[in-house]
């Protein structure tokens, strides 16, 4: 079976119901099983993000609470992939969600990731093969 992971993006499009990207995920949430798959770096940044909507953060709290998302990355016992691909994406720039995600692809081969942002199509898992994305559009 087929798992999910989700990039900061598509959080905050599902939350802010302005957000141009909003109808895209709302409707490709209604044909993946949850959980959705993240790490708590993207957690954070969502929060962050989120932090003028009236409770945007505890929105995004809120859907870990329900199951809907799971962070349960390890960054202690994958830090060292992670600060590889840190350094080897320190042009583009990666940011440690963005790594953390991409290490997450590496340990899940069938995993595909829900983002908004076009790095990932510059980024690689296992140093040659494209991460598995679900952009709008």
């Amino acid at each position: 079976m087929r798992s999910f992971l989700i990039d900061t993006g598509p959080i905050v499009a599902l939350l802010n119901g302005r957000d141009r990207h909003h109808a895209w995920i709302r409707d490709l949430l209604r044909t993946v099983e949850p959980p959705l798959h993240t790490c708590e770096a993207v957690l954070s940044e969502a929060c962050f993000l989120l932090r003028q909507l009236e409770g945007g953060a505890d929105a995004v709290l809120e859907l870990c609470a329900r199951g809907v998302l799971r962070a349960g990355f390890s960054f202690d016992r994958e830090q060292d992939e992670v600060r590889m691909l840190m350094r080897k994406y320190a042009n583009v720039p990666m940011s440690l969600a963005d790594a953390c995600l991409v290490r997450m692809t590496e340990l899940d081969d069938d995993s595909v990731l829900l983002t908004l942002d076009s790095d990932f199509r510059i980024y690689r898992r296992h140093r040659r093969r494209v991460v598995p994305l679900r952009t709008p559009g």
